[in-house]
């Protein structure tokens, strides 16, 4: 831990002293300034041997290299979804998270072809966790509408997913839920920023590489209670699944 703190304490001092940045009339030069992406690449790139081990070993994603938000994570361009309509038609209430019912979703993968899909609500971070059988569209769209299918109507407004082929089924699922399918652009995994940082944290009770077929539907339950009983700062240190509740009762 000590080599750690040394090496990371080593580089900050490092980039400090490249960025020779001035201050004029309180405002830093934007040519000079070093962009956190620039210090998360040299962490990963500069980190080697046995000093890479014990850094990744206290990542929560466990990746190799840093990724950035711009850069594709398989490298290639996935299928065309039929009538797939774009996350900029997705109504302004979503966008501002102000009311209950706008979801990101997404397929959580383990080894041997194994899945996940997880739901996260986004106005109170709320997580579902439903088990699929594979990533097929029949099956995937299948358990996804019996699982939202049972919400109010108050929790049932919209999902926002990005272009896996996975939803290609979408409108089955807005018949079966009446809950209307926005797509993310391509190699956009930002824009259901929620869901893409609840997945990181579902990283810790699933590392990569596990064989997700495995997990019951009992052992997904319980780690979502335990997600959505953890405070949260963006929620103000409330719990998901606490201000789920106060959201639901004020609209009672």
């Amino acid at each position: 831990m000590e080599c750690i703190e040394f090496a990371c304490g080593a580089l900050y001092s490092g980039l400090v002293a490249r960025a020779d940045c001035r201050v004029v009339e309180g405002s830093v030069s934007p040519q000079r300034e070093h962009a956190r992406e620039t210090i998360y690449r040299s962490l990963f790139i500069q980190a080697r041997g046995a000093l890479k081990k014990e850094l990744m070993d206290r990542l929560r994603s466990k990746r190799r290299m840093r990724r950035s938000r711009h850069a594709s994570e398989h490298g290639h361009r996935r299928g065309q979804i039929v009538d797939a309509i774009s996350i900029r038609e997705r109504p302004a209430e979503a966008e501002d998270r102000a009311i209950l019912g706008h979801w990101e979703g997404d397929l959580l993968a383990g080894g041997k072809n194994s899945y996940i899909a997880t739901l996260v609500e986004r106005h109170t971070r709320f997580l579902m966790l439903v088990k699929v059988p594979s990533k097929d569209t029949a099956m995937v769209v299948a358990a996804l509408s019996e699982r939202v299918g049972k919400l109010p109507a108050t929790l049932r407004r919209s999902l926002t997913w990005d272009r896996g082929l996975e939803m290609a089924k979408h409108k089955e699922f807005t018949v079966a839920t009446d809950v209307q399918v926005y797509f993310c652009d391509p190699q956009s995994p930002w824009q259901r920023g929620s869901n893409e940082n609840t997945n990181l944290l579902l990283r810790q009770y699933f590392p990569r590489g596990t064989d997700l077929s495995s997990i019951s539907q009992e052992q997904l339950d319980q780690v979502e209670l335990l997600l959505n009983q953890r405070p949260r700062k963006t929620l103000g240190f409330e719990t998901p699944a606490s201000k789920l509740q106060a959201s639901v009762a004020s609209t009672v």
